[in-house]
């Protein structure tokens, strides 16, 4: 690895970090299109090494936002514990699929969600304006 990935890793790694604690976004969906666009690991490869980067910086930031008192943790503690059923069923059919399958499936879930987010937002700002 150059130090030119090395920096890039550890640049992104911040700006992720920062990220899941500001916007609580799930690292997947900016870690794996960097790892493939930038650093040229295979969606496999980048969606793996997304999952393993992601459980560090999630860990900090809930223990963070937990002593403020903010989240519910029997919540938490449901969706992750059936989540573990669903991550081994996710992970087999991930590595079921072909290279390009995967990533056709990963990039239609972002752009669905990038939309579904762009059009809740303009609701919000269209009823912001209507209510000033």
């Amino acid at each position: 690895m150059s130090i030119v990935e090395v920096v890039a890793l550890v640049a992104f790694g911040l700006l992720a970090g920062a990220g899941a604690g500001l916007l609580g976004i799930g690292g997947g969906t900016v870690m794996v299109p960097f790892l493939v666009l930038v650093i040229g690991l295979t969606q496999h490869e980048a969606q793996a090494t997304s999952l393993l980067a992601v459980l560090p910086t999630s860990i900090v930031a809930t223990v963070t936002l937990r002593r403020r008192g903010v989240g519910d943790l029997r919540t938490s503690f449901i969706i992750g514990g059936v989540g573990i059923a669903g991550a081994l069923a996710g992970s087999a059919l991930a590595l079921a699929l072909p290279e390009k399958e995967l990533s056709v499936a990963f990039a239609a879930f972002l752009g669905v969600i990038g939309l579904r987010m762009a059009r809740d937002g303009r609701r919000a700002l269209r009823r912001r304006a209507a209510e000033a």
